[in-house]
């Protein structure tokens, strides 16, 4: 990987964000996370977020201390990375049924409404910012993405592995990233 690149972990929520900067760091990818957010039952391995990326748009002071790091960030911040950086993004996709469960089981958890949007809608509204991003993806000349699928990771979690590795320059072990995927979390299936 170039050694000042930045490594984004990006998707949906619920899509698999945290378990790919969890195998990243087992391969010995330096990560940067403030850990405001610790594991809870939705999580119960961390989410590995770092709350800055949040204000994307108005605070990149932090993007210097990402370089060489991995970072999480949704996609719909994505947008707002400037461009005199070099990004390798690896995004995570899901079976959208499972996104949504996911996302319902997790408000339930926290005692919030998670009715308020038909699934169907939401859905739609998902496929669509979706097909935003990844067609604005393609036009950044500083961006190189890697679309990894949550299924697949869980399914051939070694396969996976030295994809990912082979796209961030082939300094990762292998072996542990994909020892710390864990079938048993996926607990919303399609």
């Amino acid at each position: 990987m170039e050694r000042n690149a930045i490594v984004v972990v990006s998707g949906l929520p619920r899509s698999g964000t945290s378990m790919m900067m969890k195998m990243l760091e087992a391969g010995g990818l330096g990560v940067l996370t403030d850990d405001i957010r610790t594991a809870d039952q939705d999580n119960p391995k961390g989410y590995y977020e770092f709350e800055r990326v949040k204000q994307i748009e108005t605070d990149q002071a932090w993007l210097p201390e990402a370089q060489g790091k991995a970072v999480k960030m949704i996609a719909a911040l994505l947008k707002h990375l400037p461009t005199s950086y070099r990004y390798k993004i690896v995004f995570m996709r899901r079976d959208m049924s499972e996104i949504l469960a996911s996302q319902k089981q997790m408000l339930v958890h926290r005692g919030e409404p998670s009715s308020q949007v038909s699934d169907d809608r939401m859905s739609d509204l998902f496929e669509k910012h979706l097909t935003l991003v990844e067609s604005w993806l393609d036009r950044q000349p500083n961006m190189d993405v890697l679309y990894v699928h949550y299924r697949d990771v869980l399914d051939t979690p070694a396969e996976q592995a030295q994809r990912i590795n082979r796209f961030l320059g082939g300094a990762l072990d292998e072996a542990q990233m994909a020892t710390v995927v864990d079938p048993q979390l996926h607990r919303q299936k399609a």
